[in-house]
Protein backbone atom coordinates (compact mmCIF):
# COMPACT_ATOMS: atom_id res chain seq x y z
CA UNK A 1 0.00 0.00 0.00
CA UNK A 2 1.38 3.39 -0.96
CA UNK A 3 2.18 5.81 1.81
CA UNK A 4 3.54 9.31 2.01
CA UNK A 5 7.11 9.96 3.03
CA UNK A 6 5.99 12.03 6.03
CA UNK A 7 3.97 9.10 7.40
CA UNK A 8 0.61 10.80 6.94
CA UNK A 9 -2.24 8.82 5.29
CA UNK A 10 -3.00 9.08 1.60
CA UNK A 11 -6.30 10.38 0.25
CA UNK A 12 -7.43 6.81 -0.45
CA UNK A 13 -6.88 5.79 3.16
CA UNK A 14 -8.69 8.88 4.45
CA UNK A 15 -11.70 8.17 2.23
CA UNK A 16 -11.72 4.54 3.42
CA UNK A 17 -11.63 5.74 7.04
CA UNK A 18 -14.62 8.01 6.38
CA UNK A 19 -16.57 5.12 4.83
CA UNK A 20 -15.71 2.83 7.76
CA UNK A 21 -16.82 5.31 10.42
CA UNK A 22 -19.99 6.22 8.51
CA UNK A 23 -20.96 2.56 7.94
CA UNK A 24 -20.43 1.72 11.60
CA UNK A 25 -22.55 4.70 12.69
CA UNK A 26 -25.29 3.67 10.25
CA UNK A 27 -25.27 0.10 11.59
CA UNK A 28 -25.62 1.42 15.14
CA UNK A 29 -28.51 3.64 14.06
CA UNK A 30 -30.28 0.72 12.34
CA UNK A 31 -30.01 -1.48 15.45
CA UNK A 32 -31.18 1.27 17.81
CA UNK A 33 -34.06 2.16 15.48
CA UNK A 34 -35.10 -1.49 15.24
CA UNK A 35 -35.06 -1.87 19.02
CA UNK A 36 -37.25 1.19 19.38
CA UNK A 37 -39.76 0.30 16.66
CA UNK A 38 -39.81 -3.51 16.82
CA UNK A 39 -38.67 -4.56 20.32
CA UNK A 40 -41.00 -7.54 20.68
CA UNK A 41 -40.36 -8.91 17.21
CA UNK A 42 -36.60 -8.73 17.66
CA UNK A 43 -36.75 -10.32 21.10
CA UNK A 44 -38.91 -13.16 19.79
CA UNK A 45 -36.62 -13.71 16.79
CA UNK A 46 -33.54 -13.92 19.04
CA UNK A 47 -35.32 -16.28 21.47
CA UNK A 48 -36.47 -18.62 18.70
CA UNK A 49 -33.08 -18.61 17.02
CA UNK A 50 -31.45 -19.55 20.32
CA UNK A 51 -33.97 -22.37 20.71
CA UNK A 52 -33.16 -23.68 17.24
CA UNK A 53 -29.42 -23.69 18.01
CA UNK A 54 -29.79 -25.39 21.40
CA UNK A 55 -32.18 -28.04 20.06
CA UNK A 56 -30.02 -28.64 17.00
CA UNK A 57 -26.93 -29.18 19.15
CA UNK A 58 -28.82 -31.54 21.47
CA UNK A 59 -29.96 -33.56 18.45
CA UNK A 60 -26.38 -33.81 17.14
CA UNK A 61 -24.80 -35.01 20.38
CA UNK A 62 -27.48 -37.51 21.44
CA UNK A 63 -28.77 -40.82 20.14
CA UNK A 64 -32.11 -42.61 20.08
CA UNK A 65 -35.27 -41.01 21.45
CA UNK A 66 -33.52 -37.93 22.95
CA UNK A 67 -32.15 -37.14 19.48
CA UNK A 68 -35.64 -37.43 17.90
CA UNK A 69 -37.19 -35.24 20.62
CA UNK A 70 -34.51 -32.55 20.28
CA UNK A 71 -34.77 -32.58 16.48
CA UNK A 72 -38.57 -32.21 16.70
CA UNK A 73 -38.24 -29.25 19.06
CA UNK A 74 -35.68 -27.67 16.74
CA UNK A 75 -37.92 -28.03 13.71
CA UNK A 76 -40.85 -26.52 15.61
CA UNK A 77 -38.73 -23.54 16.70
CA UNK A 78 -37.51 -23.11 13.13
CA UNK A 79 -41.09 -23.02 11.83
CA UNK A 80 -42.02 -20.43 14.45
CA UNK A 81 -39.07 -18.30 13.32
CA UNK A 82 -41.21 -17.00 10.44
CA UNK A 83 -43.75 -15.50 12.86
CA UNK A 84 -41.83 -12.30 13.67
CA UNK A 85 -42.22 -9.53 11.12
CA UNK A 86 -39.79 -10.21 8.28
CA UNK A 87 -38.96 -6.52 8.45
CA UNK A 88 -37.04 -7.25 11.68
CA UNK A 89 -34.83 -9.77 9.89
CA UNK A 90 -34.23 -7.31 7.06
CA UNK A 91 -33.05 -4.72 9.57
CA UNK A 92 -30.70 -7.21 11.22
CA UNK A 93 -29.31 -8.20 7.82
CA UNK A 94 -28.81 -4.54 6.91
CA UNK A 95 -26.93 -3.89 10.15
CA UNK A 96 -24.71 -6.93 9.54
CA UNK A 97 -23.96 -5.73 6.01
CA UNK A 98 -23.01 -2.27 7.24
CA UNK A 99 -20.67 -3.73 9.85
CA UNK A 100 -19.01 -5.88 7.17
CA UNK A 101 -18.54 -2.78 4.99
CA UNK A 102 -17.07 -0.90 7.94
CA UNK A 103 -14.57 -3.67 8.64
CA UNK A 104 -13.49 -3.92 4.99
CA UNK A 105 -13.01 -0.16 4.72
CA UNK A 106 -11.08 -0.09 8.00
CA UNK A 107 -8.62 -2.64 6.64
CA UNK A 108 -7.94 -0.36 3.68
CA UNK A 109 -7.66 2.70 5.89
CA UNK A 110 -5.29 1.18 8.43
CA UNK A 111 -3.39 -1.28 6.24
CA UNK A 112 -0.25 -2.49 8.00
CA UNK A 113 0.42 0.86 9.65
CA UNK A 114 -0.46 -0.42 13.14
CA UNK A 115 2.02 -3.30 12.97
CA UNK A 116 5.29 -3.07 14.83
CA UNK A 117 8.25 -3.81 12.58
CA UNK A 118 10.14 -6.91 13.79
CA UNK A 119 13.90 -6.83 14.15
CA UNK A 120 15.30 -7.70 10.72
CA UNK A 121 18.59 -7.52 8.84
CA UNK A 122 19.40 -7.45 5.16
CA UNK A 123 20.98 -10.58 3.63
CA UNK A 124 22.57 -11.33 0.27
CA UNK A 125 21.35 -13.71 -2.42
CA UNK A 126 21.54 -17.42 -1.66
CA UNK A 127 24.35 -19.08 -3.57
CA UNK A 128 23.04 -22.65 -3.21
CA UNK A 129 19.36 -22.36 -2.39
CA UNK A 130 17.20 -25.50 -2.29
CA UNK A 131 13.41 -25.62 -2.42
CA UNK A 132 11.62 -28.80 -1.36
CA UNK A 133 8.11 -29.18 -2.79
CA UNK A 134 5.20 -31.26 -1.64
CA UNK A 135 3.03 -31.66 -4.78
CA UNK A 136 0.10 -33.07 -2.75
CA UNK A 137 -0.26 -30.15 -0.30
CA UNK A 138 -3.08 -27.69 -0.79
CA UNK A 139 -4.67 -29.72 -3.60
CA UNK A 140 -1.56 -29.40 -5.75
CA UNK A 141 -0.72 -25.70 -5.30
CA UNK A 142 2.98 -26.31 -5.93
CA UNK A 143 2.16 -27.92 -9.28
CA UNK A 144 -0.51 -25.47 -10.46
CA UNK A 145 1.70 -22.50 -9.52
CA UNK A 146 4.67 -24.07 -11.38
CA UNK A 147 6.86 -23.46 -8.34
CA UNK A 148 9.49 -25.96 -9.46
CA UNK A 149 9.93 -24.29 -12.86
CA UNK A 150 9.97 -20.80 -11.36
CA UNK A 151 12.51 -21.82 -8.75
CA UNK A 152 14.81 -23.33 -11.36
CA UNK A 153 14.59 -20.14 -13.43
CA UNK A 154 15.79 -18.18 -10.39
CA UNK A 155 18.76 -20.47 -9.82
CA UNK A 156 17.13 -22.38 -6.97
CA UNK A 157 17.38 -26.18 -6.97
CA UNK A 158 13.89 -27.72 -6.64
CA UNK A 159 13.43 -31.15 -5.03
CA UNK A 160 9.97 -32.64 -5.43
CA UNK A 161 8.74 -35.01 -2.77
CA UNK A 162 7.53 -38.37 -4.12
CA UNK A 163 4.83 -40.41 -2.39
CA UNK A 164 7.24 -42.73 -0.54
CA UNK A 165 10.01 -40.16 0.15
CA UNK A 166 11.02 -39.09 3.64
CA UNK A 167 10.93 -35.29 3.74
CA UNK A 168 13.39 -34.99 6.61
CA UNK A 169 15.90 -37.23 4.84
CA UNK A 170 15.63 -35.15 1.66
CA UNK A 171 16.23 -31.95 3.61
CA UNK A 172 19.21 -33.44 5.44
CA UNK A 173 20.67 -34.63 2.14
CA UNK A 174 20.26 -31.15 0.67
CA UNK A 175 22.32 -29.77 3.57
CA UNK A 176 24.96 -32.44 3.03
CA UNK A 177 25.09 -31.46 -0.65
CA UNK A 178 25.92 -27.86 0.27
CA UNK A 179 22.61 -25.97 0.51
CA UNK A 180 23.06 -22.58 2.17
CA UNK A 181 19.31 -21.77 2.29
CA UNK A 182 16.49 -24.31 2.74
CA UNK A 183 12.97 -23.60 1.55
CA UNK A 184 9.72 -25.57 1.74
CA UNK A 185 6.65 -25.30 -0.49
CA UNK A 186 3.86 -27.06 1.36
CA UNK A 187 1.56 -26.88 4.36
CA UNK A 188 2.40 -26.21 8.00
CA UNK A 189 3.27 -29.85 8.71
CA UNK A 190 5.87 -29.93 5.93
CA UNK A 191 7.12 -26.47 6.89
CA UNK A 192 7.82 -27.69 10.42
CA UNK A 193 9.92 -30.65 9.27
CA UNK A 194 12.19 -28.60 7.00
CA UNK A 195 12.32 -25.70 9.47
CA UNK A 196 13.58 -28.13 12.11
CA UNK A 197 16.36 -29.31 9.79
CA UNK A 198 17.29 -25.69 9.03
CA UNK A 199 17.28 -24.93 12.76
CA UNK A 200 19.55 -27.84 13.60
CA UNK A 201 22.12 -26.69 11.01
CA UNK A 202 21.64 -22.95 11.70
CA UNK A 203 20.61 -22.34 8.09
CA UNK A 204 18.14 -19.70 6.89
CA UNK A 205 14.67 -20.95 5.99
CA UNK A 206 12.24 -19.80 3.29
CA UNK A 207 8.51 -20.46 3.74
CA UNK A 208 6.54 -20.82 0.49
CA UNK A 209 2.78 -21.05 1.19
CA UNK A 210 1.62 -24.05 -0.83
CA UNK A 211 -0.62 -25.83 1.67
CA UNK A 212 -4.31 -25.61 2.51
CA UNK A 213 -4.38 -22.89 5.18
CA UNK A 214 -0.75 -21.77 5.50
CA UNK A 215 -1.04 -20.33 9.02
CA UNK A 216 2.73 -19.96 9.41
CA UNK A 217 3.08 -18.05 6.14
CA UNK A 218 0.17 -15.79 7.06
CA UNK A 219 1.70 -14.88 10.42
CA UNK A 220 5.06 -14.21 8.77
CA UNK A 221 3.28 -11.61 6.65
CA UNK A 222 3.45 -13.49 3.33
CA UNK A 223 0.81 -13.32 0.62
CA UNK A 224 -0.85 -16.75 0.71
CA UNK A 225 -2.61 -16.13 -2.61
CA UNK A 226 0.68 -15.67 -4.47
CA UNK A 227 2.99 -18.49 -3.33
CA UNK A 228 5.53 -17.82 -6.09
CA UNK A 229 6.20 -14.35 -4.65
CA UNK A 230 7.87 -15.98 -1.64
CA UNK A 231 10.64 -17.31 -3.90
CA UNK A 232 12.09 -13.78 -3.88
CA UNK A 233 13.40 -14.57 -0.39
CA UNK A 234 16.16 -16.64 -2.02
CA UNK A 235 17.47 -13.40 -3.56
CA UNK A 236 18.44 -10.26 -1.68
CA UNK A 237 16.10 -10.43 1.28
CA UNK A 238 15.54 -9.65 4.94
CA UNK A 239 16.05 -12.12 7.76
CA UNK A 240 14.41 -12.36 11.16
CA UNK A 241 14.39 -14.88 13.97
CA UNK A 242 11.18 -16.60 15.09
CA UNK A 243 10.27 -19.18 17.70
CA UNK A 244 9.48 -22.84 17.12
CA UNK A 245 7.23 -24.99 19.27
CA UNK A 246 8.10 -28.52 20.33
CA UNK A 247 5.67 -31.23 21.45
CA UNK A 248 7.57 -34.20 22.85
CA UNK A 249 10.30 -34.45 20.24
CA UNK A 250 8.22 -33.00 17.36
CA UNK A 251 8.78 -29.42 16.23
CA UNK A 252 5.74 -27.40 15.13
CA UNK A 253 5.37 -23.97 13.55
CA UNK A 254 1.68 -23.38 14.15
CA UNK A 255 -0.16 -25.33 16.86
CA UNK A 256 -0.91 -28.56 18.64
CA UNK A 257 -4.60 -29.40 19.04
CA UNK A 258 -5.87 -31.82 21.66
CA UNK A 259 -9.32 -33.02 22.64
CA UNK A 260 -12.30 -33.20 20.29
CA UNK A 261 -10.64 -31.84 17.15
CA UNK A 262 -7.65 -34.14 17.46
CA UNK A 263 -9.98 -37.13 17.93
CA UNK A 264 -11.98 -36.11 14.87
CA UNK A 265 -9.03 -35.86 12.49
CA UNK A 266 -7.93 -39.35 13.58
CA UNK A 267 -11.39 -40.85 13.06
CA UNK A 268 -11.69 -43.33 10.15
CA UNK A 269 -13.13 -41.66 7.07
CA UNK A 270 -12.53 -38.06 8.24
CA UNK A 271 -10.50 -37.04 5.20
CA UNK A 272 -12.90 -38.63 2.71
CA UNK A 273 -16.23 -37.68 4.35
CA UNK A 274 -15.78 -34.96 6.98
CA UNK A 275 -19.45 -34.09 7.50
CA UNK A 276 -20.58 -37.67 7.94
CA UNK A 277 -17.64 -38.43 10.25
CA UNK A 278 -18.35 -35.39 12.44
CA UNK A 279 -22.03 -36.34 12.72
CA UNK A 280 -21.07 -39.90 13.69
CA UNK A 281 -18.50 -38.83 16.30
CA UNK A 282 -20.26 -35.89 17.97
CA UNK A 283 -22.25 -37.99 20.50
CA UNK A 284 -19.03 -39.63 21.70
CA UNK A 285 -17.18 -36.31 21.91
CA UNK A 286 -19.85 -33.95 23.29
CA UNK A 287 -22.77 -36.12 24.40
CA UNK A 288 -23.88 -36.85 27.97
CA UNK A 289 -21.52 -39.83 28.19
CA UNK A 290 -18.54 -38.06 26.61
CA UNK A 291 -15.17 -38.49 28.33
CA UNK A 292 -12.73 -35.67 29.02
CA UNK A 293 -9.56 -37.63 29.80
CA UNK A 294 -7.14 -34.69 29.62
CA UNK A 295 -5.80 -32.87 32.67
CA UNK A 296 -3.46 -29.88 32.68
CA UNK A 297 -2.56 -26.83 34.76
CA UNK A 298 -4.48 -23.60 34.31
CA UNK A 299 -3.02 -20.09 34.12
CA UNK A 300 -2.45 -19.98 37.89
CA UNK A 301 -0.73 -23.37 37.97
CA UNK A 302 -3.64 -25.12 39.65
CA UNK A 303 -5.49 -27.95 37.85
CA UNK A 304 -7.71 -26.46 35.14
CA UNK A 305 -11.34 -27.37 34.52
CA UNK A 306 -11.92 -30.08 31.94
CA UNK A 307 -12.20 -28.84 28.36
CA UNK A 308 -13.48 -30.20 25.05
CA UNK A 309 -10.89 -28.39 22.93
CA UNK A 310 -7.31 -27.54 23.90
CA UNK A 311 -5.17 -25.53 21.51
CA UNK A 312 -1.47 -24.92 22.17
CA UNK A 313 0.14 -22.51 19.72
CA UNK A 314 3.66 -21.39 18.92
CA UNK A 315 3.03 -17.85 20.16
CA UNK A 316 -0.32 -16.60 21.48
CA UNK A 317 -3.21 -16.37 19.05
CA UNK A 318 -5.33 -13.28 18.94
CA UNK A 319 -8.71 -14.92 18.69
CA UNK A 320 -11.93 -13.09 17.99
CA UNK A 321 -13.62 -16.18 16.57
CA UNK A 322 -12.88 -19.90 16.77
CA UNK A 323 -13.52 -20.35 13.05
CA UNK A 324 -10.38 -19.45 11.12
CA UNK A 325 -8.33 -19.61 14.34
CA UNK A 326 -7.26 -15.97 14.20
CA UNK A 327 -3.59 -15.16 13.88
CA UNK A 328 -0.53 -14.42 16.00
CA UNK A 329 0.65 -10.86 16.45
CA UNK A 330 4.22 -11.95 17.20
CA UNK A 331 6.30 -15.07 16.57
CA UNK A 332 9.21 -14.06 18.78
CA UNK A 333 7.75 -13.78 22.30
CA UNK A 334 9.24 -17.03 23.60
CA UNK A 335 5.91 -18.30 24.97
CA UNK A 336 3.12 -20.68 24.03
CA UNK A 337 -0.48 -19.57 23.65
CA UNK A 338 -3.08 -21.78 25.38
CA UNK A 339 -6.78 -21.75 24.47
CA UNK A 340 -9.37 -24.07 26.00
CA UNK A 341 -13.09 -24.34 25.20
CA UNK A 342 -15.73 -26.26 27.16
CA UNK A 343 -19.36 -26.72 26.09
CA UNK A 344 -21.16 -28.26 29.06
CA UNK A 345 -24.83 -27.95 28.08
CA UNK A 346 -26.97 -27.48 24.99
CA UNK A 347 -28.06 -24.09 26.28
CA UNK A 348 -24.40 -22.96 26.13
CA UNK A 349 -24.50 -23.22 22.34
CA UNK A 350 -26.56 -20.06 21.58
CA UNK A 351 -24.17 -18.05 23.76
CA UNK A 352 -21.19 -19.59 21.97
CA UNK A 353 -22.69 -18.83 18.56
CA UNK A 354 -23.51 -15.26 19.60
CA UNK A 355 -19.96 -14.67 20.82
CA UNK A 356 -18.64 -16.18 17.60
CA UNK A 357 -20.84 -14.02 15.37
CA UNK A 358 -19.96 -10.86 17.31
CA UNK A 359 -16.24 -11.60 17.03
CA UNK A 360 -15.87 -11.62 20.82
CA UNK A 361 -15.32 -15.27 21.67
CA UNK A 362 -13.57 -14.33 24.93
CA UNK A 363 -17.01 -13.48 26.39
CA UNK A 364 -18.14 -17.11 26.17
CA UNK A 365 -17.92 -18.50 29.75
CA UNK A 366 -16.41 -21.78 28.52
CA UNK A 367 -13.47 -20.01 26.84
CA UNK A 368 -10.10 -19.46 28.52
CA UNK A 369 -6.80 -18.17 27.10
CA UNK A 370 -3.37 -17.55 28.60
CA UNK A 371 0.33 -17.81 27.72
CA UNK A 372 3.14 -19.82 29.29
CA UNK A 373 6.68 -20.94 28.38
CA UNK A 374 5.78 -24.61 28.83
CA UNK A 375 2.67 -26.76 29.09
CA UNK A 376 2.16 -30.31 30.31
CA UNK A 377 -0.86 -32.47 29.48
CA UNK A 378 -1.73 -35.77 31.11
CA UNK A 379 -4.39 -38.26 30.08
CA UNK A 380 -6.28 -41.08 31.72
CA UNK A 381 -5.32 -43.03 28.58
CA UNK A 382 -1.74 -44.10 27.82
CA UNK A 383 -1.77 -42.29 24.46
CA UNK A 384 -3.08 -38.80 23.69
CA UNK A 385 -4.79 -37.91 20.41
CA UNK A 386 -3.12 -34.78 19.06
CA UNK A 387 -3.00 -32.91 15.78
CA UNK A 388 0.46 -31.37 15.30
CA UNK A 389 0.22 -28.64 12.66
CA UNK A 390 -2.91 -30.42 11.45
CA UNK A 391 -1.28 -33.86 11.23
CA UNK A 392 -2.95 -36.53 13.44
CA UNK A 393 -0.66 -38.27 15.93
CA UNK A 394 -0.91 -40.37 19.08
CA UNK A 395 1.73 -39.36 21.62
CA UNK A 396 2.45 -40.87 25.04
CA UNK A 397 1.10 -39.31 28.22
CA UNK A 398 2.26 -37.10 29.84
CA UNK A 399 2.99 -34.81 26.91
CA UNK A 400 5.29 -31.84 27.47
CA UNK A 401 5.03 -28.91 25.07
CA UNK A 402 7.55 -26.09 25.01
CA UNK A 403 9.01 -23.34 22.87
CA UNK A 404 12.44 -22.80 21.30
CA UNK A 405 12.89 -19.01 21.43
CA UNK A 406 14.38 -17.43 18.32
CA UNK A 407 15.44 -20.84 17.05
CA UNK A 408 14.68 -20.31 13.34
CA UNK A 409 16.26 -17.86 10.90
CA UNK A 410 13.55 -16.93 8.38
CA UNK A 411 14.23 -15.11 5.11
CA UNK A 412 11.45 -12.94 3.68
CA UNK A 413 11.13 -10.96 0.43
CA UNK A 414 12.01 -7.31 1.14
CA UNK A 415 8.67 -6.11 -0.27
CA UNK A 416 6.49 -8.59 1.67
CA UNK A 417 4.07 -7.00 4.17
CA UNK A 418 5.96 -8.77 6.96
CA UNK A 419 3.09 -8.55 9.46
CA UNK A 420 0.23 -10.87 10.40
CA UNK A 421 -3.46 -9.86 10.37
CA UNK A 422 -3.38 -9.70 14.19
CA UNK A 423 -0.43 -7.30 14.13
CA UNK A 424 -2.21 -5.02 11.67
CA UNK A 425 -5.56 -4.90 13.47
CA UNK A 426 -6.28 -2.57 16.39
CA UNK A 427 -7.13 -4.18 19.71
CA UNK A 428 -10.74 -3.39 20.50
CA UNK A 429 -13.41 -1.12 19.06
CA UNK A 430 -12.18 1.96 20.91
CA UNK A 431 -8.65 1.69 19.57
CA UNK A 432 -9.99 0.98 16.10
CA UNK A 433 -12.17 4.10 16.17
CA UNK A 434 -9.32 6.19 17.53
CA UNK A 435 -7.01 5.00 14.73
CA UNK A 436 -9.68 5.56 12.08
CA UNK A 437 -10.39 9.09 13.30
CA UNK A 438 -6.67 9.90 13.23
CA UNK A 439 -6.47 8.69 9.64
CA UNK A 440 -9.65 10.61 8.77
CA UNK A 441 -8.15 13.93 9.89
CA UNK A 442 -4.86 13.19 8.13
CA UNK A 443 -2.68 11.95 10.97
CA UNK A 444 -0.71 8.68 11.31
CA UNK A 445 -2.88 5.85 12.64
CA UNK A 446 -0.63 5.11 15.62
CA UNK A 447 0.21 8.60 16.80
CA UNK A 448 3.81 8.20 15.63
CA UNK A 449 5.52 7.76 12.29
CA UNK A 450 6.73 4.17 12.45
Amino acid sequence: MAKRADGRPTVTRRVAAAISVAALAAAFAVVVGALIRHPLQLALAVLLLGSVLAAGWAALVRRGFPRVAAATAGVLAAVLLVLPDLHAYALLATAAGLVALSVAAARTALGHHLARTPRIRGVERASAGVLLLNPLSGHGVATTSRLGERARALGIRPIELDFDDDLRELAEQAVTDGADVLGMAGGDGSQAVVADVARRHDLPFVCVPAGTRNHFARDLGLDRDEPADALAAFGKAVERRVDLGVAGDRVFVNNVSLGAYAALVRAPGYRAAKTATVARCLPDLFGPEARRPLSFPGPDGDPAAAADIVLVSNGPYRLERLTGLGSRERLDLGVLGIVTVAVDRARDVPELVAAELCGDIARFPGYRAWSTPEFAVESADPLIDVAVDGEPQRLPSPLRIGVLPGALRVRLPPDAPGASPAAMAPKGVRRALRALLRVLIGRPATGDRR
